[in-house]
Formats: C-alpha cells, structure tokens, sequence
C-alpha cells in the first residue's frame, strides 16, 4: 500500500510508490474493464480554480472509467469564492460530498491549505508554478511504456525551466532512479532556479546547461518540450522576444537517436511544428492518455490508504 494520504508534492512520493501505481497503471492499461466498477459508489470533487482542460478532463474520466462520478467546477467565478468564501470553508464544504478532490489553484502552497481542513484525500492537480505531481506521474508511466526501464536515461529538458511545474517534479521523480542524467536547456533568462538544483541534486554532478539544443540532440533519450508559459510573466516584451526561443522541426530532429522519445506536458503553442507529430519518436498525444491511466491507478490507490 502506498505510504500517503494526498499527493500534494512529487516530494512525497518513494520509488515504491511510484512503482505501486506505474505498476497498477500498466494493469489498468491491459484490462480496463476489469476495474470499470472499482470506485461504483465513489465521487470525485474536482475544483478547478484556474483553466484547464486535459489535467479536469483526465482526471473526470478516470472516475468515470473507474464506475464513480463527479462533482465540482472548471471556472472560480462559479464557486463561492467570488462571495468571499475562504479556500479552506470551500474545500471542507466539498469533502462533505466527495471521497476524494482534485484541486488545481493559481497560488502555490493551496492544495497543503486544502488538506488541512479536507475530510476526503486532496490530489494537487497544480498549484500555480509549484507543483504539479500527478503531470510528473503521467510522465514516468509515459517513460514506462517506452523504455524498458526508469533508469539509465539522458533526459533533456528544454525551454522554461524557471517557471515550469512540471520540469521541478519531473527531475525531482527521476533523479530517485539510478544513473539518469540530465541536460538542462533554455535561455538565460529561464534557466532552472538555483534553489531547484540544491533540492534536485544536492552533491549530485548529473546535470549540464546549455542555451544551445543543436549541439546536445545526439545525446538525448527522452527530449521533454515545454513552451514559454505567457501566465507566469509579468512582462509581456520579454515573454515576446523569449517565446520562439526553441522551436523543434523535422531538420532539428535529424540528428536524434532513433528511439528518442518526445514529450510534452501541453498544450503546446509553437514549440513543436506540427509536421513532428507524424514522427514515430513523438509520444505526447499518447503522453495525454496515460495521464487518465496513471490517475486512475492513483485514485484507486488513494482510496484505499485512507480506507485501510
């Protein structure tokens, strides 16, 4: 059984965890219909405070595809918030209805601030540029299908690695898994805190930086894409004259391993041309569907720690 209560931080999670739910993931993967009753009787609130639409919809199909149902809003301006209501009071007030939320809030720290006063498990579906853990689950069970193992991978992060959720969980998940390293590749501007690399690597010296993706192609196993992210600037003329900085086409991917596998956590706006989806290395559509796989292992699992 799986060590937690909520999953609010990629922190929380042990490799035996990870491998609990990856491992049920790949079960639920093979015989979806074997779990279609699984959580009958069960409610997932989902509370989405900023937009969405794969991380809500995945996660409402993954009750759905699990027998249960759902309750909640994809927009604040629908929810007692605009009347002065505290996240706490809204929170606590759902988990009267719900045996599990899904909570997505624009301010860093609010799914700690819902599981304080929650009577139902709080699953952290992104907390503005903090975390974003079960992102970072749909990714290792991504890297799952395609590799034969978690570990033993050069993984090169490309474009906003200051601001990106799910780059921080990504390296924190798997530099737990032995000999990955990782290539680190953005603008100056953006390039990963320093605060993140004390966390993710403490006396570890696995990593390398460059402004420069050309030059490192050939060396990549798994190229993670991220886009420029417009909501996490407060200047719209560096978000302008930084948001093509890397853009990845058929003449890029000529030098790449041919069992490179590219991801991309999505949306994406042109970071990726649209003629590389047809290339058998781009697995982020697929990326997408293992999102509602991974979730539906970890809502099962959930409830099952807190029914134990």
């Amino acid at each position: 059984m799986i060590s937690i209560k909520n999953l609010l931080t990629s922190e929380e999670l042990f490799k035996d965890d990870i491998y609990e739910i990856v491992d049920l993931a790949n079960e639920i993967i093979k015989s979806p219909l074997d779990f279609s009753h699984m959580c009958e009787g069960k409610i997932l609130g989902t509370l989405f405070f900023e937009p969405s639409t794969r991380t809500r919809l995945s996660f409402e199909s993954a009750m759905i595809r699990l027998g249960g149902s759902v309750v909640g809003f994809s927009d604040a301006n629908v929810s007692s918030s605009t009347k002065g209501e505290s996240l706490q009071d809204t929170v606590r007030t759902v988990s009267q209805y719900a045996d599990i939320i899904a909570m997505r809030h624009p301010q860093e720290g609010a799914a700690y601030l819902a599981s304080l006063t929650a009577d139902c498990p709080i699953i952290n579906a992104g907390d503005g540029g903090h975390q974003h853990p079960t992102q970072t689950l749909t990714d290792v069970l991504t890297i799952s299908q395609y590799k034969d193992s978690l570990e033993n991978h050069t993984i090169g992060l490309v474009g906003d690695l200051k601001y990106g959720r799910t780059v921080h969980s990504l390296l924190k998940v798997m530099n737990l898994f032995d000999n990955n390293n990782f290539i680190l590749i953005s603008p100056e501007e953006l390039k990963l805190p320093q605060y993140v690399k004390e966390d993710v690597f403490k006396d570890k010296q696995n990593y390398i930086e460059t402004t420069n993706l050309d030059e490192v192609m050939d060396k990549v196993d798994i190229l993670y894409m991220t886009r420029i992210q417009k909501e996490r600037f407060f200047s719209m003329s560096q978000y302008t004259r930084l948001k093509d900085s890397y853009i990845l086409d058929k003449a890029k991917l000529k030098r790449a391993k041919e069992y490179m596998i590219i991801m991309h956590p999505l949306p994406r706006v042109n970071e990726i041309a649209t003629e590389v989806d047809k290339d058998p290395r781009a697995v982020y559509f697929n990326q997408v569907k293992y999102g509602m796989y991974i979730r539906m292992a970890l809502i099962v699992k959930l409830l099952e720690a807190n029914n134990a």
